[in-house]
């Protein structure tokens, strides 16, 4: 079952980065749909997040790392 799959979330990563890694298997575990975009495709993105990856976005909501599965589900509203 998905949830909330009409709010677009966002995990900004970067290839290699082994917290982005661990980030996206929190994120999996939620079952929710999301896309992942790394932010060294995208030089505004690189400037905007640099060392502060992974991040996980929704709207103009950030959720930065560190962050665990009791702060995702918080920040998905759960």
């Amino acid at each position: 079952m998905q949830k909330n799959s009409s709010i677009a979330y966002v995990l900004y990563h970067t290839e290699g980065c082994h917290l982005c890694d661990i980030a996206q298997a929190l994120i999996e575990q939620t079952a929710i749909d999301y896309q992942h975009i790394d932010i060294c495709e995208n030089e505004s993105l690189a400037e905007r997040y640099g060392m502060n990856i992974p991040v996980f976005v929704q709207g103009k909501r950030e959720l930065f790392w560190p962050f665990d599965a009791e702060q995702l589900q918080e920040f998905l509203g759960d």
